[in-house]
Formats: C-alpha cells, structure tokens, sequence
C-alpha cells in the first residue's frame, strides 16, 4: 500500500514540478522560484522514499538508511522553500529575505546534526533502521525527533499561520483559496508529526503498537497532495471553465449591493434592464457582469462632484485606527467616497470641497483584476464598519438641506 501511495504522489510531484518550471521560466519571480525548488525537492524525496528503490539504493551503495537520510534532506528542503515562498508574498523583500535566511541557515544546522547521527549509526554493531521501530537506539530517536519537530512541526505550523493570514487580505480568490488548502494540508502534516512523536514515545517505552507505516504513508500522501493542489492553483484555477463561470457569478452577486443603490439613485446608468430579469445575467454572465463593472465605473464618476476632500481624511483617519494597510485600506476609502457620495447626491449638496484631482483607483491586471478591485470595494461598502464610520461622522457635510439622508439601506 505505501508503495503504491508514495509512487502516486511522486508522478504528481515531477508533473507539478515540470509545469511550474515552465512558469517560472515565462514569468521569473522570487516566490515562483522558491516554489520550483520546493516541488523539485519534493519529486526527487518521493522518489527515493518508494520502498523498492529506496532498498535498491541502499543495497548499491552499502549504505543502509542512506535514501532515508535524503529523502529527509528533500523534506527540509521542501518545508524552507514553502516558507520561503509564503514569506515573499506575505511582507516586504527586505524582511521576507532576512527572515528566509534564518530558516535557511536553522534548516542547515538541523540537516547537519542529522547526517552526523546517521554516519554515528554506521558505526553500531548491529544494523538498525531510521524508523520508530528502532526508537531505543538513541541516536535512531534523536535523528527522528529532529526530523519531525524542525521539518514538520516547526515549518508546517508557521506555513499554516501564515496561509490564513495572507488569505484573509487576499484579493485574488484563486490565490486566497491555494493558500488555504495549503493551510489544511500543513495541518495534515501536523498530525503526520504528532503520530510520528506518538510512535516514538510508545517504543521508547517499550511499546510496540502496529501500523505507523500505513498510517504515515496516508497522512504524508494527503498532506503532499493537498499542498501540492493548494500552491499550484493560482496558476491553473482560474482556466477551468467551471471555475471561470462559478466565480464570475460570485463576482456578479458581491456587486449587487453597490449596483443596486448606484441605479436607484442614478437610473440613467442602467443601459440593460433586462438583467433584471430571473435568470437574466445567468444566460450570459460574461456580458452581464461586464455591464455591472462599467456601470459601477460610471456611477463613481458621476459621483465625483458631490464627494468632499473631507471625506477621504475621515475615511483615512477611521481606517489607519481600524489598522487596514495597502489595498484594503484603499477599498475602504473609496467605498467611503460611494457611500457619501450617494448621500450628498440625495440631498443636493455638491462638494464645497471638492477633491483636487480623480482619486479612483485603477488596479493592474487588466479586467480580471478590475473585477477583484471592485468586488473588494463593495464588500467594504456592504459591511465594513469603518465605511459606516465615514457617513455617521460627516453627516454634517449634508446637514445645510431640510433632507438629510444617510446612505440607503446599506447604511441606515
């Protein structure tokens, strides 16, 4: 069974290895080449962990545990490249690669004391095996537990840590979502290590349960394969036509909100009220979803002389105190604009400060990226409480009419 296991995870990993070189070749970046290594290390550790051709090896060489030890060396490999990777999406160059050369150097160390203890078990009188069936052997025991904490408890819970952050501020939702299978499969080996410290106690006690192999051959094949999926998503997630159609209508459904007070405010901006209909946007959600971004656009533009400079310090003020950053803090400004804008055009009031210049944002990545932007904005307008902040704290900009209006019912 582990045989079969491990050679299934091996032909995923040299495939996923392969079509992410690719990748890195047409578009080099620091996180994609981390990643290359990660699965190159992965692909070749698999490999050498295949039962027969891990005992091939050993019997060519003379060298008992020698596929062991490199395949362990592939999995330290593995778990410093993915944090390596993570670290450069997460924080800024400078600090991701100073903290990616501790982990480098920490891996190094470990690698370094466990080569030492099995060049220490070359030297025993009688053979023994890396594995916890040997676990009274000291050196066998502290080879293992250096291997589990460093290479899987250590790295695997920061990896864990630092999916979900990232995936919660992530805009891209095939990104968000690599990151938190990535996160779950970091969890699998989480228990991959804990079984293995289990099994270690239980020998060294003079236990001798059953089973650790399979078990550690399900729990490794899960994990590897979940990681595997999970970092390689944001590359073919967003080409699979279902996907394509499922988030499209997603993204058609998060801008309802904001469209819907836009048009009802503005109905001028509406060009198809067919959409309207049941099942209308359904038929042809590329061209629907298409109309909801212009419109959207169009609607913002035509807010601009009704939103006052002295929203934009509230928003920025409210937002630096709710501890927002980068595009977040940016989307929540701009639904503040929206927000205010609406009220100010219900009530008549133009902007006695009007803002210098155009501040609607333009994000990159063509359309797709767009859509990820707007989708960003109005979930901020629906539900962010610093947008509601914004309209509470300037209603006195509108409070020269015998009208005051708040938002509409987003905000009321």
């Amino acid at each position: 069974m582990d045989t079969l296991l491990y050679a299934l995870c091996a032909g995923a990993g040299w495939v996923s290895f392969g079509y992410l070189l690719r990748l890195q070749r047409r578009r080099p970046s620091q996180a994609r080449r981390a990643i290359c290594v990660a699965f190159g290390a992965f692909a070749t550790g698999i490999t050498l962990a295949v039962p027969p051709l891990a005992a091939g090896l050993d019997a060519a060489t003379g060298l008992p545990n020698l596929a062991k030890v490199l395949s362990h060396g592939c999995a330290l490999t593995i778990a410093a490249s993915a944090e390596h990777m993570l670290l450069y999406l997460a924080l800024p160059a400078p600090r991701a690669a100073a903290r990616a050369r501790r982990w480098v150097w920490v891996t190094a160390g470990a690698y370094a004391v466990m080569v030492a203890l099995f060049v220490a078990t070359l030297t025993d009188d009688r053979p023994v095996r890396l594995t916890v069936e040997y676990a009274t052997d000291p050196a066998v025991t502290a080879y293992l537990l250096i291997f589990v904490v460093m290479g899987f408890f250590a790295y695997c819970v920061d990896i864990s840590r630092l999916c979900w952050r990232f995936a919660r501020i992530c805009g891209r939702p095939w990104l968000r979502r690599g990151l938190r299978t990535t996160a779950v499969g970091a969890a699998v080996a989480l228990l991959y290590s804990t079984n293995k410290i289990v099994y270690l106690v239980a020998y060294a006690s003079g236990l001798r349960p059953a089973g650790e192999r399979e078990i550690a051959a399900v729990l490794v094949t899960v994990s590897a394969l979940l990681m595997m999926a999970g970092l390689t998503m944001p590359a073919w997630g967003p080409v699979l036509p279902l996907t394509r159609r499922w988030d499209d209508l997603r993204a058609y459904h998060r801008l309802g909100p904001l469209w819907r007070d836009l048009t009802t405010r503005l109905p001028e901006l509406e060009l198809d009220p067919t959409l309207r209909r049941p099942l209308g946007a359904v038929r042809d959600i590329d061209y629907a979803l298409t109309r909801r971004v212009a419109e959207i656009r169009d609607g913002r533009l035509a807010l601009r002389p009704y939103v006052d400079a002295r929203v934009t310090v509230v928003a920025e003020r409210l937002a630096d105190r709710a501890g927002l950053t980068g595009d977040e803090r940016l989307a929540v400004v701009e639904a503040a604009h929206l927000a205010c804008g609406l009220r100010a055009h219900r009530a008549g009031v133009v902007a006695a400060v009007p803002q210098a210049a155009d501040t609607l944002h333009r994000p990159g990545r063509g359309y797709a990226g767009e859509i990820a932007w707007l989708t960003r904005v109005a979930d901020a307008y629906r539900r962010c409480p610093v947008v509601a902040g914004t309209v509470d704290a300037t209603t006195h900009l509108t409070a020269t009419t015998a009208r005051t209006d708040t938002v509409g019912d987003t905000h009321r």
